[in-house]
């Protein structure tokens, strides 16, 4: 449905990003962000004033909304007539795999860490076992059983 076509009643329920969305989509173009905010002022019958006063809550919109994109040129579009292209340096690569050897490394070194602990804490559990352990000599045991 075209904006034109959609009451203004209509219009006041929807948030600026959903009006923006449908104004760059009949548009078919890439428009800066006074241009969209000042049609959608001119839609909603809002003053000079209005503009003035809410054009930076209104970008601030823009930016967090994951249906727009910002061009090189300055204008809004919607992201979905625009495809990424991803660029993988080789350099990164080498990049992501010291940092995942370092990783494992940190890794490596907190496991021994916790063994050496483990070890540490059974060393003194086994001390105090034995302190109260006495020692018997064979003939002793002998007479004992009998």
């Amino acid at each position: 449905m075209k904006l034109n076509n959609i009451s203004k009643e209509e219009l006041e329920q929807m948030s600026y990003t959903d009006i923006t969305y449908q104004l760059l989509k009949e548009n078919k173009k890439p428009m800066t962000t006074p241009d969209i905010f000042k049609n959608i002022c001119n839609l909603l019958g809002y003053s000079d004033e209005d503009y003035q006063t809410k054009i930076g809550d209104y970008y601030t919109s823009l930016t967090i909304d994951k249906r727009f994109i910002l061009l090189d040129s300055g204008k809004w579009d919607v992201r979905d007539h625009h495809s990424v292209d991803l660029v993988v340096d080789e350099e990164d690569d080498d990049i992501e795999e010291e940092i995942e050897e370092d990783e494992e490394i940190e890794e490596e070194m907190v496991l021994d860490d916790d063994v050496d602990s483990l070890d540490d804490d059974n060393d003194l559990e086994i001390d105090e076992d034995l302190d109260d352990l006495a020692i018997i000599k064979d003939d002793e045991l002998d007479d004992e059983e009998e």
